[in-house]
């Protein structure tokens, strides 16, 4: 029976190390001392998941540096033309975590064993609360199928504390008004989860953690305030970005921070994009087989019956 595969590239796999590179020039950047110091900067490895080409940045690895989440997946870009194929990652379950999904650019299909069949576009968030599990199909959408265009975003998974790990699953689409943005001429954040600079994000989560979009202009400085208890890690969507210790980060790449300090210091010469992620670590021991993330052995044997007698849904429903 179907349900009984699981989707190829769907375990959590490892990542490579890179260190970053010093700037030859004078740094355009003010060193504060409650600055947040680096711990490790990550390349991405290019990988497949179904049809869809994945930079993947961390998978249940450096949990101390990046919990509350434990997965992070680039999709795209990728340029679309109408009438072609779907990329798609064919319907598979998730238990004890919550995969989130951000659009910068084209559009998503998403339908599930609770009953959705969504479109999302761009700038839509969506959290899949999986809890005691559930099955979802992911694929590009229909307007892309229709139009064409660019097909670009990230599936990032939130862990869900031990205390939630078997409720109710839960599916959840948000849209611009309920997020939050501070703007000026230097630097542009979108706040798709926590708050920042006063501006609060209507999402909620079930431990805390915050998700900024961030652009920033030519020669912009930019101090992000964090709870030093926290975890803070940053990927570079696009351009360069000076960081802690005068290092230019590439594109691709992800800075972990250590806690401590508060204030993450940013400069960029040239137009940056980048995504800053963390919240409070969950401090749990971690037990992960593919898209099933738990606290110990047991609970895992126990998704895995739960999948094969058909309690999270039937694929082939998913599927459609």
């Amino acid at each position: 029976m179907q349900r009984r595969k699981f989707i190829q590239g769907s375990a959590i796999l490892g990542l490579s190390i890179a260190s970053g590179t010093f700037l030859a020039n004078q740094s355009g950047m003010f060193q504060q001392k409650s600055a947040r110091k680096i711990y490790r900067i990550l390349d991405t490895d290019r990988i497949e998941v179904g049809t869809l080409p994945v930079l993947r940045a961390f998978a249940g690895d450096h949990l101390d540096h990046v919990s509350p989440y434990v997965l992070f997946d680039e999709f795209g870009p990728v340029s679309l033309q109408s009438g072609t194929d779907p990329l798609r990652v064919d319907a598979h379950p998730h238990a004890g975590v919550t995969p989130t999904t951000y659009f910068l650019e084209g559009t998503g299909h998403h339908r599930d064993s609770l009953n959705y069949d969504i479109q999302i576009g761009k700038g839509d968030f969506m959290l899949f609360s999986s809890g005691r599990g559930a099955i979802h199909m992911e694929e590009s959408g229909q307007k892309l199928y229709d139009s064409g265009g660019l097909y670009h975003g990230f599936q990032i998974w939130l862990n869900t504390p031990a205390k939630y790990k078997f409720v109710e699953p839960s599916t959840g689409v948000y849209r611009l008004d309920d997020m939050a943005r501070v703007k000026n001429e230097a630097y542009d954040i979108q706040v798709v989860l926590g708050e920042v600079f006063g501006a609060k994000s209507k999402i909620e989560t079930l431990s805390p953690a915050f998700y900024y979009h961030v652009k920033m202009q030519a020669n912009a400085r930019l101090d992000i305030p964090t709870d030093p208890t926290h975890n803070a890690f940053l990927y570079l969507v696009k351009g360069q970005l000076e960081v802690e210790g005068a290092r230019q980060l590439k594109t691709n790449q992800v800075v972990l921070y250590q806690r401590g300090d508060s204030l993450i210091n940013l400069y960029a010469e040239k137009p940056a994009e980048f995504l800053v992620l963390g919240g409070q670590p969950l401090n749990e021991p971690v037990y992960s087989y593919g898209p099933f993330v738990m606290n110990n052995e047991a609970q895992i044997q126990q998704c895995i019956r739960n999948y094969q007698a058909g309690r999270m849904g039937n694929p082939d429903m998913v599927n459609g």
